[in-house]
């Protein structure tokens, strides 16, 4: 399937904590999403996973906080972008 890549973006905090987007547009979709993005946001605390968002073959459009995970509506890439660092923000505005 061939991919470009279309958003990058990566963010260490002072704190450790580490951001990273990237977006490609394929030729075709990954089942059983219907729309042309490959995704994976990932937000880290110390290493381990705290919230994500991807899809992927046979999973489809889902997103992950801590162990949960559950499926996400995907729209368009720039409300996934911004559903994504809306829960970044809430996160780290709760800890």
């Amino acid at each position: 399937m061939k991919a470009t890549l279309i958003y990058r973006f990566e963010q260490d905090y002072d704190d450790g904590a580490m951001l990273r987007m990237v977006i490609w547009k394929v030729s075709e979709p990954v089942p059983p999403a219907t729309h042309l993005f490959k995704y994976r946001l990932v937000y880290l605390e110390h290493g381990k996973r705290i919230l994500g968002f991807d899809n992927e073959r046979g999973k489809g459009d889902h997103r992950h906080a801590g162990k949960r995970e559950m499926p996400y509506d995907f729209v368009d890439v720039e409300a996934l972008v911004n559903d994504f660092v809306t829960a970044v923000k809430d996160r780290r505005n709760t800890r």
